[in-house]
């Protein structure tokens, strides 16, 4: 009687056989630690990165709250995701738009295999949660210098749970209805950065807008911590758009560069708009030409060639500036919502815009080794050139209607929550709050400069500074 043949993994060396107690056979090392690792760059981009950012883009005296709002969200964030959120995003089917809320604590749960990829649902959470962490943060953006602390709070658990949850579920859970359709969003162009993009200017339209004074003069602190926080970001990407392959494969390979390479020319092209059209460099520019580009290549990394990923870039630098600079200096809504970050043309207006884009390039080639469902995804050009043109024209109406979808969801969203919040705490800090800023709302401020850690306005504190070297000098 013949034995059956060894397991493959039989042969391989001691310290690569599979554990099945630690290691199952379903599980791949490789994509395992690249998966914690991608998603360990997406959590520093929003602690520290965004939080150095917004602490440095906005007045001083607003350094503390703008970097505890982001704070506060990302640990928020985390504790709902893991009791109910990512279940309501990922978890089995209540209707087409929302799953079945669970929590994800239980053991048996997280060591089981994920939905997709060959590692532990435990891995999978976490990837999520710093992609829904960010959504929250980045919506902080619109928000910056006059929303009530306490309201924030209130905010971020609820748009959490009835908005962010309700378009991860239908673009990117498996069973979602524009998922099923054939809509394209490789790493969250619609997710994340139009729903975040159309929440905060719709956010913004509640609180209300700074001061009056502050709108007109609300100049950096600090540049230099700025362009920190900027790099955090933009070189944080690499894990945001090689992480959503689930696997360490060359679409991962594809999509780093992809992100990397449309991030420049879009910082490039907002540079030389700016020389152009102002005659001055500007690194603030830049920074939001820079952040466009990342957002603009997010629905298209892994599914698009390296000289689409330049037109796009060409694209997120001049159109989210023309809309900026522009449009938005004529356009009496926009002028009247005050959008601190200008969260609305940098992610709003650039992940539409990379959201449609993906629809005129999306190579089917790679589609099928991103999607596994070769023939399903076609971009415009590519359906011109090899004749199926009904089907190039299905993906850019797919592309427009999830663009519709995601904006009129968080318009309906974020305006319920902000009505439902100010029947609670007001949405707005109080005029005298406003004018004191970190000090008012924190009993705390960014930086110490007399003595040791007295405020600079703390006029009690300077007048003992000054009494006491004028005694040492008349000593001297």
């Amino acid at each position: 009687m013949s034995q059956a043949p060894p397991p493959p993994y039989f042969y391989l060396p001691q310290n690569l056989r599979p554990n099945l107690l630690g290691n199952p056979e379903w599980m791949n090392k490789g994509d395992n630690a690249w998966q914690l690792t991608a998603a360990t760059f997406v959590g520093l981009q929003s602690v520290p990165g965004l939080i150095i950012l917004y602490g440095g883009a906005v007045k001083k005296k607003w350094a503390v709250n703008s970097a505890f709002m982001a704070l506060y969200a990302f640990a928020c964030v985390l504790i709902c995701w893991v009791c109910w959120g990512y279940r309501l995003s990922f978890g089995d089917e209540l209707i087409p738009i929302w799953g079945k809320i669970n929590v994800a604590l239980e053991q048996k749960y997280l060591l089981e295999q994920a939905f997709m990829g060959n590692f532990p649902n435990a891995t999978m959470v976490f990837f999520q949660f710093v992609f829904a962490a960010i959504t929250l943060i980045l919506i902080a953006g619109a928000l910056l210098g006059r929303m009530n602390f306490y309201a924030w709070m209130m905010f971020v658990p609820l748009w959490l749970t009835f908005s962010y949850t309700i378009g991860a579920y239908s673009i990117w859970s498996p069973k979602g209805w524009l998922a099923l359709a054939g809509m394209i969003d490789y790493s969250g162009g619609y997710v994340i950065h139009l729903s975040s993009g159309v929440a905060g200017f719709t956010a913004a339209y509640w609180v209300g807008p700074r001061t009056t004074k502050d709108r007109q003069n609300f100049p950096p602190n600090n540049i230099l911590l700025m362009l920190a926080g900027a790099g955090l970001l933009w070189m944080g990407w690499t894990g945001f758009n090689g992480g959503d392959p689930y696997a360490s494969n060359i679409d991962a390979s594809l999509a780093v560069l992809n992100t990397h390479v449309c991030t420049a020319a879009s910082s490039l092209t907002w540079l030389i708009l700016d020389i152009v059209f102002f005659s001055k460099p500007s690194i603030i520019g830049v920074i939001q030409g820079m952040i466009a580009g990342l957002v603009c290549i997010t629905p298209a990394a892994g599914v698009v060639q390296g000289w689409a990923a330049i037109i796009m870039g060409i694209c997120s630098g001049a159109i989210p500036w023309f809309t900026m600079m522009v449009v938005h200096k004529k356009s009496k809504l926009l002028q009247k919502v005050d959008d601190t970050m200008a969260v609305f043309h940098t992610h709003a207006i650039a992940g539409s815009l990379g959201g449609i884009l993906t629809g005129l390039f999306a190579e089917p080639n790679l589609c099928n080794i991103f999607y596994g469902k070769y023939g399903n995804y076609l971009g415009l050009f590519y359906g011109f050139h090899t004749g199926e043109f009904r089907r190039g024209f299905r993906q850019i109406g797919l592309q427009l209607i999830g663009v519709l979808f995601v904006g009129v969801l968080n318009v309906i969203v974020t305006s319920l929550i902000c009505l439902l919040v100010q029947l609670i705490v007001p949405l707005r800090l109080s005029e005298e709050d406003l004018k004191v800023g970190d000090d008012a709302v924190h009993g705390e401020e960014a930086y110490a400069i007399w003595g040791q850690g007295e405020r600079l306005d703390d006029r009690k504190g300077v007048k003992k500074w000054i009494a006491k070297l004028w005694e040492d000098l008349r000593r001297f």
